[in-house]
C-alpha cells in the first residue's frame, strides 16, 4: 500500500546527510540535532546510545569500542540509504570509538521531517540499521573482572 504524496509540504524533502561518522571525539546530540535543522522540519528526533552499567545480570565499568577499517565507508552507506528511502529532510549519525564510561554517548542520531511519524520512523531506522551492519566490536569490563567482546554483525 502506497501512502498519498505529503501535499502540506511547499518542497520534496531535501534527505540531505549532515553527518556520517565514526569518531573518537565525544559525541553531542544536541550538536547532531543542530546540523539536521531544516526550516520545513516540524519534527526533529533525536537518539542518544548511551553505556550503561549492566549487561546480562553483570555489572559494567568501562566499554572500549575498535572498528573495522570499512566502518566509516559502511556508516556512510547505512545512513545514504536510509535518508534516501525515507521523506527526512536530514540526517545525522554518529558512532564513538574508543575508550568509553558509564554515562557516555556511544552513538548519536538525529533525523529532520515536516511530520513527526517520518522522523520517528526514520531514527529507528538508522539506530537498527547501524547496529545491524556497522563493523563495530564492544570489548565490555566487568565489574566482577571479566571481560568479553560483543556487537560486530
Amino acid at each position: 500500500m502506497t501512502s498519498a504524496p505529503d501535499t502540506s509540504r511547499l518542497r520534496a524533502p531535501a534527505r540531505r546527510v549532515a553527518r556520517a561518522a565514526v569518531t573518537v571525539d565525544v559525541l553531542d546530540v544536541d550538536e547532531h540535532a543542530a546540523l539536521v535543522a531544516d526550516a520545513a522540519a516540524g519534527a526533529v528526533v533525536t537518539f542518544a546510545g548511551v553505556v550503561r552499567d549492566h549487561d546480562g545480570g553483570r555489572g559494567v565499568d568501562d566499554l572500549r569500542y575498535v572498528a573495522h577499517p570499512s566502518a566509516a565507508d559502511v556508516l556512510a552507506r547505512v545512513v545514504a540509504q536510509v535518508a534516501a528511502a525515507s521523506a527526512v529532510d536530514a540526517v545525522a549519525v554518529s558512532h564513538r570509538l574508543g575508550d568509553l564510561a558509564v554515562g557516555d554517548v556511544a552513538l548519536a542520531v538525529a533525523v529532520s521531517a515536516a511530520h513527526r511519524a517520518e522522523a520517528f520512523a526514520a531514527c529507528a531506522r538508522l539506530v537498527d540499521e547501524v547496529k545491524a551492519q556497522l563493523p563495530v566490536w564492544k570489548h565490555q569490563r566487568f565489574a566482577d573482572g571479566g571481560a568479553e567482546w560483543v556487537d560486530c554483525p
